[in-house]
């Protein structure tokens, strides 16, 4: 039986970590989602997707991580528009999506590539590594997520890490000429889909071999920095509620596999250390 055939096999699980339907698309979670709902979800799937991994450390624990979460089913890039308009639903009003960097809540409709339009982001830089906009990397929507076109551009394909000169456009994110710190709010989530990212692509699917470094200016190299920045995102930021919901959703009703680093932010450390 297959991780995916167990998980939905238990009913403990089943239920801590249904998604509801509503004309075949998922609802998001109410913002008064009982707190121990991701505890008990946390819990079960140590005991079936994760426990293959579960007591393990270091390489040994990334390796475990990289063959469980390699099982997915993959999207072309246009699929990728109607995914993200699910999985990055703003919880408030069901007609839009929050975008990454600005946080702005915007139309679902509202995409494309105009000005104040929203795109396809992808957080891990799809010039490092070289992968485009493949089926794959180019596609994996742990890392893509809804932003504003021009602070999309704004980012281009710069490393992450702290300083530069605040955006006029997304106050709260800085930039100068190598590097890119988003808003507050979401540093953790930057970082742990970096992380998938690294542990996801190993160079074993005709695709390069992701790495995190602890620089910047990276180019085209399948790099992305800084490691030790990113590190203390994930500390500083833990996930929370729409980050949760989000890596449910994506495992439920699309890929369906998950960001190790969203469910156990602390392999992080025990993998980089």
């Amino acid at each position: 039986m297959s991780r995916r055939l167990s998980f939905y096999a238990r009913p403990l699980l089943a239920a801590a970590a249904a998604v509801t339907v509503l004309s075949g698309t998922a609802a998001a979670a109410p913002a008064d989602t009982p707190p121990g709902r991701h505890t008990a979800l946390a819990a079960a799937l140590d005991d079936t997707y994760y426990q293959d991994a579960v007591g393990k450390s270091g390489a040994e624990l990334k390796a475990a991580l990289h063959t469980i979460i390699s099982d997915q089913t993959k999207l072309s890039y246009s699929q990728v528009w109607d995914a993200l308009k699910v999985t990055d639903e703003d919880p408030a009003d069901s007609s839009n999506v929050i975008l990454l960097y600005t946080g702005r809540s915007q139309s679902k409709n509202d995409n494309g590539g105009g000005s104040g339009q929203w795109n396809r982001e992808h957080v891990w830089a799809k010039s490092h590594g070289d992968f485009g906009t493949a089926t794959g990397p180019g596609t994996d929507i742990h890392h893509l997520r809804p932003e504003d076109v021009q602070v999309n551009s704004t980012r281009g394909n710069k490393d992450f890490d702290n300083g530069g000169s605040e955006l006029g456009d997304a106050p709260g994110n800085f930039t100068d000429g190598d590097s890119f710190e988003p808003r507050d709010e979401v540093k953790g989530d930057v970082a742990r889909m970096i992380l998938y990212m690294a542990v996801r692509y190993e160079g074993n699917d005709s695709f390069a071999d992701l790495e995190p470094n602890d620089r910047v200016d990276n180019g085209s190299a399948p790099k992305m920095g800084k490691l030790s920045v990113l590190k203390q995102w994930n500390q500083e930021d833990p996930p929370d509620t729409f980050e949760k919901r989000r890596n449910d959703v994506i495992f439920e009703r699309f890929q369906h596999n998950r960001n190790p680093f969203v469910d156990h932010p602390e392999w992080v450390g025990s993998i980089w250390k």
